[in-house]
């Protein structure tokens, strides 16, 4: 991988984390009403924050592996 394509990949993480950023401050604005007070996760966010957290893995192994 390029300088400049690990570049561009590092952008394109810190879009999507700032995104990320983003809506995790909008969802404590306010919860809809008949919702519990937030401090459960449904089972669909779990499995997003799973997904999330082993691309993330993986990402960090790929980086080790490039600094190498």
């Amino acid at each position: 991988m390029t300088a400049d394509r690990i570049s561009q990949a590092m952008d394109r993480i810190d879009r999507a984390l700032a995104r990320i950023e983003t809506q995790a401050g909008m969802s404590g604005l306010s919860a809809p009403s008949g919702e519990d007070d937030g401090t459960s996760i449904s089972p669909k966010h779990e499995a997003l924050r799973n997904r999330v957290s082993a691309s993330l893995a993986e990402l960090d192994a790929l980086i080790e592996t490039l600094e190498r």
